[in-house]
C-alpha cells in the first residue's frame, strides 16, 4: 500500500465514523436540548433527569438507523478489502 492509499482509507474510515454515529449524536443533542429547555422553564435542576431520556433516544435512534449504519460499515469494509486486493496483485 502506498501512503496515498493509506491516507484515502483513513479519511474514508473517519468519514464513516462521523456518518454512522450521526443518528445517535443528533438524537442525544435534540433530547438534551429539549430537557435543558424544560429544566430552565420549570426551574427543576435535577442533573440525573436528562440521562434516561437521552439513553432511550440514542437506543431508539440506533434501532431505527441500524440498516444505514451497517451499509456505511459495509462500504468501508469493501473499500479496505479492495485496497488490499489491489496491492497484492
Amino acid at each position: 500500500m502506498t501512503a496515498a492509499s493509506v491516507h484515502d482509507l483513513v479519511r474514508l474510515a473517519i468519514w464513516t465514523i462521523l456518518v454512522a454515529s450521526s443518528p445517535a449524536v443528533v438524537a442525544a443533542m435534540l433530547v438534551g436540548t429539549a430537557i435543558a429547555l424544560l429544566q430552565a422553564l420549570t426551574q427543576v435542576q435535577e442533573s440525573t433527569l436528562s440521562f434516561v431520556p437521552k439513553i432511550v433516544a440514542v437506543l431508539l435512534a440506533l434501532l431505527v438507523s441500524a440498516d444505514f449504519i451497517a451499509a456505511q460499515v459495509i462500504v468501508l469494509t469493501e473499500q479496505a478489502y479492495g485496497q488490499i486486493e489491489r496491492t497484492n496483485r
